[in-house]
């Protein structure tokens, strides 16, 4: 009985995946904090006015699984809210920044990935 109760559930929530997202995973979770726990219209208006560089990523990434959930689920869109909102550790570019005496330093550029599960409410 319980297995049900979970399978349905499942079937009212969609999902959306965004990988090698130019930004370190502490910058990014920053904005997915934001978001989290929200409903879907206000998680929008949220990342539509961010400061944050990467909030325009975040956004393309909402309004995608947002699309996935009205096109292949048949969702409503006024009942979403955002479930979960998580980021993971990407690759790492690793360079080199020339320095004095003949030595070098290295420079760490990360990426992420961030992903997105939207549920409807049941009212």
């Amino acid at each position: 009985m319980a297995n049900t109760n979970n399978q349905k559930e499942a079937a009212k929530s969609c999902m959306a995946t965004c990988r090698s997202i130019r930004t370190s995973p502490r910058k990014l979770n920053l904005v997915a904090q934001t978001i989290r726990g929200l409903s879907a219209e206000k998680a929008v208006a949220e990342l539509t006015f961010s400061k944050r560089r990467v909030a325009k990523v975040a956004l393309q990434l909402l309004k995608s699984a947002i699309a996935n959930a009205e096109n292949n689920h048949n969702l409503n869109i006024d009942k979403l809210f955002v479930t979960e909102a998580y980021v993971g550790k990407g690759l790492v570019m690793k360079r080199m920044h020339a320095r004095a005496r003949g030595r070098g330093a290295r420079i760490l550029k990360p990426f992420s990935s961030m992903t997105v599960v939207v549920t409807e409410r049941g009212e």
